[in-house]
């Protein structure tokens, strides 16, 4: 795949796998009150704060030989009526997981809810799956692509599994081996996003390489 996975130098790093994405909306409930009479409300924004201490201090796995342990990342949160004497009725909180390939979507999920039960939370949960978790361990493709860098740019590519989402993870369901390898990233996602013309060259000679490694073995 043509992912721009190159650092400084193209060649410097391919992709041989991703860590897999899965998104929680939480939306935990109160009871709305004047802020004068506490007693009358239950503030959700209060009730969710050691919930989240809990779940953002969490070990969930200590990843692998390719992949970073999972890490959980609050996104966004959104409570009140923007007024400032109003306790709110709810608040809603968004998250995301990157996973490593030793946890799985339904077994962060379970420990979620877990966690949000024993804090005897009134609420409701929405979970998104963007991606699941892929790797092709050294071995035909990833040495053909490593052989076929060395040969144009001389340089030894690190393998890494680091960054966003790919369409790589819906390959992977049919095809056994994915590598992602292309470009320089400084400017992904930016204003004026480029590749440099000087590299245009160089990479299609990496992949007619990678195409005769193939081949050849």
């Amino acid at each position: 795949m043509g992912e721009p996975t190159s650092v400084e130098r193209l060649g410097d790093m391919i992709k041989n796998g991703r860590r897999g994405s899965l998104t929680g909306k939480l939306t935990v409930k109160g009871i709305q009150a004047h802020i004068a009479y506490p007693q009358l409300g239950k503030n959700p924004i209060h009730m969710v704060l050691p919930a989240l201490h809990e779940l953002a201090t969490t070990e969930w796995d200590r990843g692998n030989d390719f992949f970073p342990p999972t890490s959980f990342q609050v996104s966004n949160i959104h409570g009140g009526t923007g007024a400032g004497n109003i306790i709110p009725n709810r608040v809603v909180v968004d998250f995301n997981f990157r996973f490593a390939s030793v946890s799985t979507a339904e077994a962060l999920q379970q420990r979620v809810h877990a966690i949000l039960d024993s804090h005897q939370l009134d609420y409701e949960m929405a979970w998104t799956v963007g991606g699941q978790p892929f790797l092709t361990t050294p071995g035909e493709l990833v040495g053909a692509v490593q052989a076929a860098i060395r040969d144009v740019t001389g340089l030894e590519t690190e393998l890494s599994t680091t960054g966003g989402t790919s369409d790589g993870r819906f390959i992977s369901r049919i095809c056994p081996q994915v590598i992602e390898f292309g470009p320089i990233n400084a400017t992904i996602h930016k204003i004026d996003e480029h590749v440099r013309v000087a590299d245009i060259d160089p990479l299609k000679d990496i992949y007619r390489r990678v195409l005769e490694h193939l081949d050849a073995s």
